[in-house]
C-alpha cells in the first residue's frame, strides 16, 4: 500500500519519518510503500533459508531478515528484502547501528533474497534487479513460490547472469558452494 504524502519524500526525510506505528516502509521514488505482512509461505521460505545459511556456518551477525538497504534508482530508494547476508566488512560497519539500514556509503551485502509476493513480481524481477545491480550486490535470489522457481542472479563483470532452478535441481550458489539445497526443498511449503 502506498502512503499518501503531500510531496515526494527525500531520503533524509525518510530517515526521520515516524508515523507512531511499527509499520516498516520502503521508499520508492519519493513515495512510502508499507511493507505488508508476509504470507505464511513467504515467512517459512525466508526462515528456512536463514537456518540453512546458519547451518553452513554463516554467523548470526551477518544474517538479517527485513533489514533495510538504500539503493539508487532515479533517486535514493530504500528496499526491505526478506533476507540479507552481510559481508564481513558490512557486519563491522553495522556494529553499534541504531537502525538496521545499509547506507549507500557502506559496503553492499553479499546476498539479497526476495520472496515474491502476489502482484509484486515485476518489482522483484525488474526494478529491484536493477537497483541491486547498481548497488553491486554479488548475488540476488528471487524465490518465486507462485511460479515454483528460484532465480539466482550472479554479478559478473558489471552485469547479472541469470540461472533458474526448479524442482529437484540443486541450487548452485557461487558465494556459498557448501549450501546443498534443491529448489523443491526451498519451495517445499508451497
Amino acid at each position: 500500500m502506498i502512503v499518501a504524502i503531500a510531496k515526494k519524500m527525500t531520503f533524509e526525510e525518510f530517515l526521520e519519518y515516524d508515523d507512531g506505528t511499527d509499520t516498516l516502509y520502503e521508499l520508492e521514488n519519493g513515495e512510502l510503500i508499507s511493507v505488508s505482512g508476509e504470507s505464511d509461505i513467504n515467512q517459512q521460505i525466508a526462515i528456512f533459508l536463514l537456518t540453512s545459511f546458519f547451518k553452513i556456518g554463516i554467523l548470526p551477525n551477518r544474517l538479517r531478515m527485513k533489514a533495510e538497504i538504500a539503493v539508487h534508482s532515479r533517486q535514493v530508494n530504500v528496499r526491505v528484502p526478506d533476507l540479507m547476508i552481510y559481508s564481513e566488512e558490512l557486519a563491522i560497519a553495522m556494529q553499534g547501528a541504531t537502525r538496521s539500514l545499509v547506507l549507500l556509503d557502506m559496503p553492499p551485502p553479499l546476498l539479497v533474497v526476495e520472496v515474491v509476493s502476489p502482484n509484486q513480481a515485476s518489482r522483484d524481477y525488474r526494478y529491484k534487479r536493477t537497483e541491486y545491480a547498481a548497488r553491486g550486490i554479488a548475488e540476488y535470489w528471487i524465490v518465486d513460490a507462485i511460479a515454483q522457481k528460484i532465480t539466482i542472479l550472479e554479478w559478473v563483470e558489471g552485469f547479472y547472469e541469470e540461472r533458474i532452478y526448479e524442482q529437484d535441481q540443486i541450487i548452485n550458489s557461487p558465494l556459498f558452494p557448501d549450501l546443498q539445497l534443491t529448489a523443491a526443498q526451498v519451495l517445499q511449503n508451497c
